[in-house]
């Protein structure tokens, strides 16, 4: 019966956006966690790799809590106070406890509320384009993650390997059955999304001698081109670059930020991702060159 209630397109737009709520929910926590439980992972690496290179004891690193995604149980910053289930609602238990901690009252960081509302739209729109068809549900995967590098990437200039190479895989095997672009074409644009970005990358760094973007950024694109075929890997720069161009320009005009600041370009990659996602037809009736 709940199945057959999904043929509505109401009844499925909200079950989605109530979905993305509780999924941003989630997100916060990756946005949060994973580039810790990476930099420990880091140290951890490097303390084996120097212990190893000096070939003496060293003394044993000291005992750090559990850090996962699920542990340790999710807590106020300021003075440890534990989130209850009910302080957990998206969106209405920050708008309840008037976005401040219930142990200390200290403010709550509004960009929760904001990932989730975020997801939430996000999710709701997919599923109004979309119906209720398998892209549907292959697309919401494709939007929380679009959605956790995004911020991650705005935190740290990260973008981690544990989202984007999953992100590439999937991409590749919901194309067995031809679901956004033909498995053929999801191989080729995988590698063209990849090797374009890193030519730049390259021939920046010989005529500057600088970097101009990281390797996530390859792999993202990479992912993209996984998703969505090597057609869709020049309207993906070329709106990510726009909007990118047009944001920096922008914060250098209102903040007097330097130039010289490095700007992450994986929020832009991402947006213009989705973009492509919801409006790939019209792109592609707009430049026939694209129709690859």
């Amino acid at each position: 019966m709940f199945l057959d209630a999904l043929n509505d397109p109401a009844t499925l737009i909200v079950v989605c956006t109530l979905l993305g709520l509780m999924i941003g929910s989630f997100l916060n926590v990756v946005i949060h966690r994973l580039p810790i439980m990476m930099e420990r992972d880091w140290r951890a690496q490097c303390a084996e790799y120097a212990a190893g290179a000096a070939d003496v004891a060293v003394p044993p690193a000291p005992t750090l809590e559990p850090f996962t995604l699920v542990s340790p149980r999710s807590r106020c910053p300021h003075c440890g106070h534990p989130i209850g289930a009910l302080e957990n609602i998206p969106i209405l238990s920050y708008l309840l406890l008037k976005g401040r901690c219930k142990g200390c009252g200290k403010s709550i960081s509004p960009r929760y509320p904001l990932v989730e509302a975020i997801t939430g739209l996000l999710f709701g729109y997919v599923a109004w384009t979309f119906g209720a068809t398998f892209a549907t549900a292959c697309a919401l995967i494709f939007v929380a993650a679009l959605v956790a590098l995004t911020f991650i990437d705005l935190d740290t200039q990260l973008l981690p390997d544990d989202i984007t190479l999953p992100l590439l895989w999937a991409g590749l095997l919901i194309n067995v059955g031809n679901t956004f672009t033909t498995l053929t074409d999801a191989v080729i644009g995988a590698a063209a999304g990849y090797l374009v970005l890193w030519s730049v990358y390259w021939l920046f760094k010989l005529l500057t001698g600088k970097e101009g973007m990281g390797y996530g950024d390859f792999k993202l694109l990479g992912a993209l081109g996984a998703w969505f075929g090597a057609g869709a890997i020049l309207p993906i720069i070329l709106m990510s670059s726009v909007v990118g161009a047009v944001v920096g320009g922008t914060l250098m005009a209102l903040r007097g930020q330097d130039s010289q600041v490095p700007m992450p370009f994986g929020p832009f990659i991402a947006a213009a991702g989705f973009a492509y996602l919801i409006l790939a037809p019209q792109i592609r009736a707009w430049l026939p060159m694209f129709a690859l």
